[in-house]
């Protein structure tokens, strides 16, 4: 028997980055709350299968899942919001529904019709939609549609939208996120371009039941009321979103505007009584005072977009970094650091206000030099260090060149002819790499590592086998496991599987933390659980603060 499934969908218009996802987590972690079974679903307008091979400076940071699913940033705004595990079936691309279409067409599916955008694309988003509420027994699904009303590129997915609306009524609700600009010289916000967003709206069969309007500040009630005069919405279904210095208000800001309550008498569903302690309790933590302030230098290659700088390329490492402060209750203040402009002659200068050095995710050769010269400064200078994926081969290399005497030892994805490739790609990833089969040739998803007692890492993790999720093709190479070893270098954690090494760290003797994972715990991190790791290594950027001070 199908499940009773209610649909959401969420659009966005006037502009792209509203914060479209924050609101639709907002609202999935309200509706969760009132005892509902809620799944989200991320509708994105590219050609790409998934987000593995978009440059994050193009789209941010891709968010990776359990299962190995590369997908939209937003779905770790989910996860965090929700503390649940998604997976591909969450995350649609354009690039998918054509892609199965046409395989469809090309085996017959259709019995010879004509396809078309209509029905047969928008059938396949619909079919998607639909089959994550059955798979997972939904109460309700909360569709996010990428970008803004009015663009080409979104126009099926809002025709899939109509469809649903005209087939199932009141089952379906439509939410649009608005932008309501406040020019400086009249000081009030201003409707008009929500009203012509809304007017595209129509233009295509839609009428949103609710307007969520994102201003600078709280809606008053006169400008509510002509709002929703002009876009033909009931006031009290004009909500709004004002900036806050943390998104994680935001469920507290809609819970006075009785939000989802609202939602769900228009889906005919009860509304139960909110338990929103833990949330409160959150953001009374997040909004405390702190007496101790450490900065962490992130240095990464993906900052920097022409004239300006972007942070989306790290924003689960941020999002980690500062659950882990606020639990802490330290005030991390994060210095993004640019590899690219990182030399010798600089690297003090650059990183000698900071408590702690990370290095993050990165590909290619673009930037490396600097990020050696970081991870050589941290090392020295004995201040703590983290360094994920790229960030752990990377430490590797430097250990092996300054410390194990391997001159110009490096990864081959730097320089594929080194004389002592401490760091490769291993046969069977190389003969699929070969075949520009470049998404197949990754570790993706979650890996069972063990770990290694008397460590470091069983410290943190306080358990002998672990899991993590992993986004990498290149490896340490076992060949020279010996020499580093031997040097000082420490394995601490080997995949259960196939004994590929997964955590490498200094001894304490050596250095006060020094760790590099070839897993990547920032995509596991919640506000309400931050991840051990960053807990540790906050801890330690605030001891080295105090041995300084001292």
């Amino acid at each position: 028997m199908p499940h009773n499934t209610k649909y959401i969908f969420i659009s966005g218009g006037v502009l792209s980055g509203l914060g479209k996802g924050t609101v639709s987590a907002s609202l999935c972690y309200l509706l969760k709350s009132h005892g509902f079974k809620v799944v989200p679903v991320k509708c994105e307008n590219y050609l790409n299968l998934d987000a593995g091979l978009i440059n994050p400076i193009e789209h941010g940071d891709p968010f990776l899942c359990e299962d190995g699913a590369e997908t939209d940033m937003d779905l770790g705004t989910y996860e965090r919001f929700l503390d649940i595990n998604l997976s591909m079936e969450n995350f649609i691309t354009m690039g998918q529904i054509y892609k199965t279409v046409i395989d469809k067409e090309r085996n017959f599916f259709y019995k010879g019709e004509d396809v078309e955008a209509i029905p047969h694309v928008t059938d396949e988003i619909i079919q998607r939609i639909k089959k994550v509420g059955d798979k997972n027994h939904a109460d309700i699904v909360v569709i996010e549609l990428g970008g803004t009303a009015g663009e080409y590129q979104n126009a099926l997915y809002y025709e899939a939208s109509r469809i649903m609306k005209l087939k199932y009524g009141d089952t379906v609700v439509h939410v649009h996120v608005s932008y309501l600009p406040t020019p400086p010289h009249l000081g009030e916000p201003k409707t008009k371009p929500t009203q012509l967003s809304v007017k595209l709206l129509n233009s295509m069969g839609i009428q949103p039941d609710f307007i969520v309007a994102r201003a600078d500040r709280m809606i008053d009630t006169r400008r509510m009321d002509r709002f929703a005069l002009f876009c033909n919405v009931v006031p009290e279904h004009i909500i709004s979103s004002p900036d806050v210095p943390n998104v994680y208000e935001l469920p507290l800001i809609f819970n006075k505007q009785q939000f989802s309550e609202k939602i769900l008498k228009l889906l005919h569903l009860p509304a139960k009584k909110l338990e929103l302690s833990a949330w409160k309790k959150l953001v009374n933590l997040i909004q405390s005072p702190k007496k101790t302030k450490v900065n962490i230098a992130v240095v990464g290659k993906y900052f920097a977009s022409g004239e300006y700088h972007l942070t989306d390329s790290y924003a689960s490492l941020i999002e980690a970094i500062n659950h882990a402060g606020w639990h802490s209750q330290v005030a991390v203040k994060i210095k993004q650091v640019n590899s690219e402009k990182i030399n010798p002659q600089n690297v003090a200068e650059s990183l000698q206000d900071c408590q702690g050095i990370i290095v993050p995710i990165g590909w290619g050769p673009r930037g490396v030099d600097g990020m050696i010269e970081a991870i050589h400064y941290a090392r020295v200078h004995k201040i703590p260090y983290l360094g994920l994926c790229f960030g752990m081969q990377l430490a590797v290399v430097e250990f092996a060149r300054n410390v194990a005497h391997l001159v110009d030892a490096n990864t081959t994805e730097v320089n594929p002819k080194t004389k002592y490739p401490v760091v490769y790609i291993i046969p069977e990833q190389k003969r699929n790499l070969k075949l520009r089969a470049y998404g197949g040739t990754m570790r993706l998803g979650r890996w069972e590592c063990r770990i290694k007692p008397d460590t470091l890492a069983y410290k943190i993790y306080n358990n002998y086998n672990i899991y993590e999720r992993h986004r990498h093709r290149y490896e340490f190479n076992d060949a020279y496991a010996s020499t580093l070893t031997k040097a000082g270098l420490i394995i601490s954690g080997l995949s259960v599987k196939e004994n590929l090494v997964e955590i490498i760290e200094l001894s304490p003797q050596d250095h006060p933390f020094f760790m590099g994972t070839q897993g990547h715990p920032e995509y596991k991190s919640r506000p309400l659980n931050p991840h051990p790791i960053f807990m540790e290594f906050v801890k330690a950027c605030t001891q080295a603060l105090r041995s300084v001070e001292s």
